[in-house]
């Protein structure tokens, strides 16, 4: 494992002057510290009661602000608390700040280092899931330093396209190599979230309730206009609906319950865990992996994805990222094919490039004898990594890069980091690779498909005591519920 670590360099410069004031203008300085020149940066500027400053003009969300570069900020004399961040391919940059009485002006510098830069290694980083304005999305992504980005401008009674023209060019591309897309979509009800980009137009789901009609209804639509469906969380009720009827072409494997400094620690309005299993502050995202891990052991290849909220939850944008392999130039269309390619990393920490007899996440492998997997790859990270991971069906063990490994049945493995924050679940996830031995992918484990024949029968039963609903759409509601029992019953019946 190669873990590099950042060096902190911050550079204050205080000028005084002999005439008191009671505002200070302060400026502050984001610089690349390999030529010193001006760069993008997230900025999270508190007062000694840790009230976060707003500066009027800028990118504001919860407790941090965008910069271009420079920004100049009127606050009071006294302490402050400055912490600078620039996405997990950067140093971060923090410290306390005395404003004394009679100072007019406050100079901080601070510089960061380039930790590692894996566009050049053919990594370009998105994530699916933006609550924020869209004319603060170039600013966005730069300070980031994010590459793709869905950017969700409507939702269930929520429109504003309806009333203004349509971007003239989807998606965006902004600061030469930044894509951003204005029209995602998010249909968010009882069974939980779908996000649906790359449309021309938004779809008609203002009239939807929370429980009818169905999901699924929204859901063809949008695949009939060509939509990619995210599955937004694996907890969400519906979910083995959505895959049983073919709705899904990736999943938040790194989602927005994760924060930057904490977690939302319950499932929300979906499949609660067990949590004598799962318990505390790591526990939601555990009962995420372990979804995840039962849909592939059923033989369902879905690739991971990435997303923050940032603008509903605090998390800055791109704290939850995926970072998609591509050979030569980036384009949107070359990154979301290889999404779908499963060629593909998640993190909100650490990144994670690993390959697997030379091939990267998302190939099979075939072989027609038991196969030795050279498992080869790179770890950096800001913060410490606790342990690196190889997670197979039924397996989770501790590895060092690089291992080898030998598999005799067919079946999937993927490699995960774990970071030692104990606020927040701070990970990163391969996508699979697959096995295929003797010319067969691997048969059901019957552990995994029993798992989601009991989700639909509970929900199903949920679903049948519902009472705001009339038969004609009940019975509409719980049809692609019955289809969906039956396709994980025959999994149950397929199973090794």
């Amino acid at each position: 494992m190669n873990v590099r670590w950042s060096k902190l360099i911050i550079v204050c410069c205080l000028c005084a002057s002999t005439c008191a004031a009671e505002s200070v203008e302060l400026t502050v300085l984001t610089v690349d510290q390999a030529n010193g020149q001006a760069m993008p940066a997230r900025v999270h500027l508190a007062d000694a009661n840790k009230k976060p400053i707003r500066p009027p003009g800028l990118p504001f969300w919860r407790d941090h602000f965008s910069s271009a570069g420079q920004a100049e900020i009127l606050v009071e004399p006294g302490r402050y608390s400055v912490t600078i961040e620039r996405g997990p391919e950067w140093s971060a940059a923090s410290s306390p700040v005395d404003i004394p009485a009679g100072v007019t002006r406050t100079n901080l510098t601070f510089a960061l280092r380039r930790l590692v830069n894996l566009a050049s290694e053919g990594w370009w980083s998105g994530e699916t899931h933006v609550h924020r304005s869209v004319a603060d999305a170039e600013l966005l992504l730069r300070s980031e330093d994010l590459h793709i980005a869905q950017v969700i401008t409507w939702w269930n009674k929520v429109n504003p396209w309806s009333n203004q023209p349509l971007p003239a060019v989807l998606p965006a591309r902004v600061d030469g190599n930044r894509f951003f897309h204005s029209l995602a979509g998010e249909d968010e009800r009882d069974g939980g979230a779908l996000l649906l980009f790359n449309l021309g137009a938004p779809l008609d789901i203002v009239a939807g309730e929370k429980h009818f009609p169905s999901s699924l209804k929204y859901a063809r639509l949008a695949r009939e206009r060509g939509a990619w469906i995210d599955i937004e969380k694996p907890f969400w009720w519906d979910t083995p609906m959505w895959i049983a009827n073919g709705v899904g072409d990736s999943v938040g494997l790194a989602n927005n319950h994760m924060y930057r400094d904490g977690v939302y620690e319950n499932e929300a309005w979906g499949k609660p865990r067990d949590r004598a299993r799962h318990p505390g502050v790591l526990g939601n995202g555990n009962w995420t992996q372990e979804i995840y891990y039962h849909l592939l052991n059923c033989g369902i290849r879905i690739p991971p994805s990435a997303g923050s909220a940032s603008g509903v939850l605090p998390n800055p944008v791109g704290y939850n990222r995926a970072y998609v392999h591509l050979d030569g130039e980036l384009t949107w269309e070359k990154w979301w094919a290889g999404l779908r390619a499963g060629r593909v990393f998640v993190s909100n920490g650490p990144l994670l490039r690993c390959q697997a007899n030379g091939e990267w996440p998302g190939t099979i492998l075939r072989s027609t004898a038991p196969l030795t997997i050279k498992l080869d790859g790179l770890v950096d990270s800001r913060e410490p990594v606790r342990v690196v991971e190889l997670v197979r069906p039924g397996v989770v063990e501790k590895i060092t890069l690089p291992t080898t490994f030998t598999l005799k049945e067919s079946g999937w493995f993927l490699v995960r980091a774990l970071g030692t924050a104990t606020n927040t679940f701070r990970f990163a996830s391969t996508a699979p690779w697959y096995v295929e031995i003797g010319g067969q992918p691997m048969k059901p484990r019957r552990e995994s498909a029993q798992f989601f024949v009991d989700w639909c029968r509970e929900r199903i039963a949920n679903l049948e005591k519902l009472t705001n609903l009339t038969p004609t759409q009940r019975a509409e509601v719980l049809e692609p519920w019955r289809s969906a029992a039956e396709f994980w019953s025959k999994k149950l019946v397929e199973v090794r």
